[in-house]
């Protein structure tokens, strides 16, 4: 193992230290509001994006600002090829910025995109399209490929099951990549809303053949491979898939907290912390919103983060 990745393996385990993890989380979704949520986030390695005033779509955004920054400083300390495993937990907030854009060529108001630097997938390309079929050609053009549609929720099923295809080569993350493609086909399947036919060849590499004639969830997490239907397990119900997306990241959580504990120092160490600090972004966004909601926010917190 080389001298970079012992370094960036070190680096990653310290800059997981600067979690607020799920004991602090929990403090935050009980403050019993937003404002007195981001007093405590100011206190926090979140200081640095989250203060009182803040909307709660605000403060979620600077939360993963936040996280992204880590990110940044994690892949710096890699090796040059070590850069690439960081890049895969990135391109979640690259997907976002994608979002926003697409939506801000239909009229919409898009939020400041997030600061990718050196983790950008194909980013910057995307800032100054004048239109969404301009966007969806750049997108073909870029590892992202063509989504098939420049249509919400069809370019994002596609783009999203290609990001699982990359998460899926990210060593220690094959059962997290099969995850999120059952609940990507799941939330589809929910919506009463077809997979474009982009997204297909990426779901099967996870998912194998079979579950695309499922007719409701219950079908679906029987046809689906073991790898990937732990995470639909007991979920009957649209209504109890957030519950499934909570299962998804407690057990990304989990699994990266064990390889970090044992795991020697390489690709699925840094992979482990990058997840950790993700999940822990996810986990804060969560707390907010629960702050914002009062006692059911609580308890849905404490369901699933």
């Amino acid at each position: 193992m080389t001298a970079g990745w012992v370094a960036g393996s070190v680096r990653g385990r310290l800059l997981t230290r600067r979690r607020l993890g799920a004991g602090g989380a929990r403090e935050v979704a009980a403050s019993g509001g937003t404002d007195a949520a981001l007093a405590l986030l100011a206190r926090s390695p979140y200081g640095r994006a989250l203060h009182p005033g803040l909307a709660v779509d605000d403060a979620v955004r600077g939360a993963g600002s936040v996280c992204l920054w880590h990110l940044r400083v994690l892949a710096g300390w890699l090796p040059p090829q070590g850069g690439g495993v960081v890049r895969v937990f990135a391109a979640r907030f690259e997907l976002a910025n994608i979002a926003d854009r697409l939506a801000a060529l239909g009229g919409a108001e898009a939020p400041t995109p997030y600061v990718l630097g050196g983790l950008a997938t194909a980013w910057p390309r995307f800032t100054a399209l004048g239109s969404a079929d301009d966007l969806r050609a750049a997108l073909a053009a870029s590892p992202w490929g063509d989504p098939g549609t420049t249509g919400w929720p069809g370019a994002a099923a596609a783009l999203e099951a290609r990001w699982g295809s990359w998460l899926g080569a990210v060593p220690g993350a094959s059962g997290w990549a099969a995850g999120a493609a059952a609940l990507l086909v799941a939330r589809m399947l929910a919506l009463g809303v077809d997979l474009p036919a982009a997204a297909i060849p990426d779901l099967r590499r996870q998912l194998g053949r079979g579950w695309e004639v499922a007719t409701d969830l219950a079908d679906l997490a029987a046809r689906l491979p073991r790898a990937a239907a732990w995470v639909l397990a007991d979920v009957g119900r649209t209504e109890d898939l957030w519950l499934a997306e909570g299962r998804w990241w407690q057990r990304i959580d989990r699994d990266a907290a064990t390889t970090l504990r044992a795991g020697r120092p390489g690709p699925a160490v840094a992979a482990a912390a990058a997840a950790r600090l993700v999940v822990d972004a996810w986990r804060v966004g969560a707390a907010l919103q629960a702050a914002a909601w009062g006692g059911p926010g609580l308890e849905a917190f404490d369901a699933v983060a």
